[in-house]
């Protein structure tokens, strides 16, 4: 019996329009993704792979096409709705960390928490520890920002964006400030997050990551030019 989708997108295009006139940025996409794979979203720049991330994070909508994510259709909601389902569902990772500079890495793990209500309030300052231990950083968890080096830094992050529990964590271009060491080991930790349950999505230009993820999806010109699932024996076709 084929597993029921958890991601599925039918039709999706996006169109910039600009004083230089429009720009198709993806142009039919048809995906479904099963819940607890590790994808790899990978092309050149300009391809489209960032601009298909904000359509399954909610951040932007599709021109045209269908966004349905766990049950939920992303591309009926209001932006209040939006908001509101990815505190809940969604963690996002970012190049630049994106960590407030202000806060420890322990505050920083807390904020969602204390954004969402979601964990009672006695148990947020425990989880944050054991989110920051389980990266190996929990001796850092005084520390500010700009006191840790970047591959500390994007720990913090990916244990900021768990910090909620979401069923669904996305990296853009994660590793692009880390020195290839770092990076490895930020992609194997997606990798026990994906054994886990996790669904992960992981944007990237690096192809060797090809050898960690489950599945590649490759983009050109804003068209899914590859699905590696759709070539290998067994895989998961929609």
């Amino acid at each position: 019996m084929q597993q029921e989708a958890f991601i599925r997108l039918e039709g999706v295009e996006k169109e910039f329009r600009t004083a230089a006139g429009s720009f198709m940025a993806l142009k039919g996409i048809d995906i479904s993704i099963r819940r607890g794979e590790y994808i790899g979203i990978l092309g050149a720049s300009g391809s489209g792979k960032s601009t298909l991330l904000t359509m399954m994070t909610g951040i932007d909508r599709p021109s045209a096409g269908e966004i349905h994510i766990g049950g939920e259709a992303l591309h009926n909601m209001k932006e209040g709705q939006l908001a509101a389902w990815r505190g809940r569902s969604v963690g996002i990772v970012f190049q630049f960390f994106q960590l407030m500079p202000t806060l420890s890495a322990l505050e920083n793990v807390m904020l969602p928490m204390d954004f969402l209500g979601k964990i009672p309030l006695a148990q947020r300052r425990k989880r944050a520890l054991l989110l920051l231990e389980r990266f190996g950083i929990s001796d850092q968890a005084a520390k500010l920002p700009s006191a840790m080096s970047g591959g500390q830094q994007q720990r913090a992050a990916i244990a900021r964006a768990l910090a909620n529990d979401p069923e669904l964590l996305v990296a853009d271009e994660p590793t692009g400030n880390l020195d290839s060491t770092t990076a490895d080991s930020i992609f194997t930790a997606f990798k026990q997050l994906s054994n886990e349950g996790k669904t992960i999505l992981l944007v990237t230009h690096e192809r060797s990551v090809g050898s960690l993820v489950q599945r590649k999806l490759i983009l050109v010109d804003g068209r899914l030019a590859e699905d590696s699932a759709k070539v290998q024996a067994g895989g998961f076709v929609a």
